[in-house]
C-alpha cells in the first residue's frame, strides 16, 4: 500500500480473531483496510462473522485476539459511546416515549451538546431523510419506512466519521426496500461519511457497494468492487453466493498460462480460464453464468459448443430462465431477455448451446455440503 492509501485508510482489523467458546474462531485472522468515505459491505450467510466482525468495530463485542483501529488509534479499550461510530440496526431500536425530534436530540445531548446547537442539527437531519414534518410524532405513529429513516437520522445527527449497518432493511418489502437502498446510497455520496454495512441479501450489496467484502466460515474469501465480483469470482464459494451460476464438475486436463482444459463427468472437453487450480488430473468446478450461455444460431461463434435439451421455461417478466439438460446435468440454466427468446423454442427440443472461454472459470471443487 503507498503513503496516501494509507493515509485514506479509516478503520483497520489487524489479525482479529472471536471465539465465544475458546475453541470455535467466529472470526478468523481477519486482516481489513476500510478506506474513508468508501461504502463497504460485509456480505455473507448466517454465521459468516460478518455481524460479529461489525459488533467488534461498534464496541459491542471484543476480540479474542487482534487490534481494531480507528484512525490509528486502537479501539481496544474504547467504550462504545466514545468511538464517534453512528448505528443503524434492523428493529430501528427507537425510544418509544420520545418524539421524532427527542430521539434525534438523545445522541447529541449524551455527548453534552448545547440544545441551540441540538435543535440545528436535528432540524438538518430530518430534512436529510426528508421527515419534516415528523418531528413531533412518536415512532408507533410512523411506518416501518419512516422509523428506518428516523433510525438513519439518529445514526447521521452527530456527524460520525464512520456509520455502521446492520441489516438495516431486512424488515420491510421489497419494494420500499429498493427505494431506501438508494436512499441511503446517495445519502452516502452526498455526505461522504464512510459506511459499514451488513447483508446477506447480494443484490443489495452490489447495487450499493463501493466494495464487497464476502464472508464464509469467518474468512474474507474476496474483497472486490459489485462487477469485479460477479464477473471474476476467485473460488467456487463466492461463483456460487453472487448471482446465478451454473456449475459443471470436471478434472484438469492440462494447462496453458492462464488458460486450461477441463474433462467433464462423461468425457466432453472445456476449454476455460485457470482461475483456481490445482495439478493435472485434479477435480475442478466450472463456474458459467447464465447470461453468457448462448443458444442455437448465437452459439456458433463459441469455442465451447454442446447440445441441450429444454426441460423448463421459468417466466420472469423481463427474461425468461430456461432450464436444460446438458452434459448429464439437469439444472443448467440460460437467461434470455424475453427480445431475444426464440418463441418457437419448446420443452423437449434439442438445441445447440455455447460459450465463450472467457466466460467460463475453473474453479476450486465443490466440497459436498457447500
Amino acid at each position: 500500500m503507498t503513503e496516501s492509501q494509507a493515509n485514506d485508510v479509516l478503520v483497520s482489523f489487524r489479525g482479529v480473531q472471536k471465539s465465544y467458546d475458546g475453541e470455535n474462531l467466529i472470526v478468523k485472522d481477519l486482516n481489513l483496510d476500510i478506506r474513508k468515505g468508501e461504502f463497504l459491505t460485509l456480505l455473507g450467510p448466517s454465521g459468516s462473522g460478518k455481524t460479529t466482525s461489525l459488533m467488534m468495530l461498534a464496541g459491542f463485542e471484543t476480540p479474542t485476539a487482534g487490534d481494531i483501529l480507528l484512525g490509528g488509534r486502537s479501539l481496544n479499550r474504547l467504550p462504545p459511546h466514545k468511538r464517534d461510530i453512528g448505528m443503524v440496526f434492523q428493529n430501528y431500536a427507537l425510544f418509544p416515549h420520545m418524539t421524532v425530534a427527542e430521539n434525534l436530540a438523545f445522541p447529541l445531548s449524551v455527548r453534552g451538546m448545547s440544545r441551540t446547537d441540538s435543535k440545528e442539527r436535528v432540524k438538518r437531519a430530518l430534512s436529510m431523510v426528508q421527515l419534516d414534518d415528523f418531528r413531533n410524532r412518536y415512532p408507533g405513529q410512523l411506518s416501518g419506512g419512516q422509523q428506518q429513516r428516523v433510525a438513519l437520522a439518529r445514526a447521521l445527527v452527530f456527524e460520525p466519521q464512520l456509520v455502521l449497518m446492520d441489516e438495516p432493511l431486512g424488515a420491510l418489502d421489497k419494494q420500499l426496500r429498493e427505494h431506501m437502498q438508494m436512499e441511503i446510497k446517495h445519502l452516502h455520496q452526498r455526505l461522504g461519511v464512510t459506511v459499514v454495512y451488513v447483508t446477506h441479501d447480494q443484490g443489495e450489496a452490489l447495487t450499493m457497494s463501493d466494495r464487497v467484502a464476502v464472508f464464509h466460515e469467518g474468512q474474507i474469501q474476496q474483497i472486490a468492487d459489485p462487477r469485479s465480483l460477479y464477473e471474476e469470482p476467485h473460488n467456487t464459494f463466492v461463483a456460487n453466493f453472487i448471482g446465478e451460476n451454473n456449475r459443471l464438475n470436471g478434472r484438469l486436463v492440462s494447462q496453458d498460462g492462464d488458460r486450461c482444459v477441463v474433462s467433464l463427468e462423461r468425457g466432453e472437453q472445456v476449454e476455460a480460464l485457470a482461475v483456481n487450480v490445482g495439478q493435472q488430473g485434479a477435480p475442478v468446478t466450472l463456474s458459467i453464468r447464465p447470461e453468457r450461455v448462448r443458444l442455437n444460431g448465437s452459439s456458433e461463434t463459441c469455442r465451447n459448443r454442446f447440445s441441450g435439451r429444454v426441460a423448463e421455461f421459468i417466466y420472469l417478466g423481463d427474461h425468461v430462465r430456461v432450464r436444460l439438460e446438458v452434459c448429464g446435468k439437469s439444472d443448467f440454466f440460460v437467461k434470455q431477455p424475453i427480445a431475444e427468446l426464440d418463441s418457437a423454442l419448446a420443452v423437449g427440443d434439442v438445441v445447440p448451446i455455447g460459450w465463450q472461454i472467457e466466460h467460463v472459470r475453473a474453479l476450486d471443487p465443490l466440497l459436498e455440503g457447500h
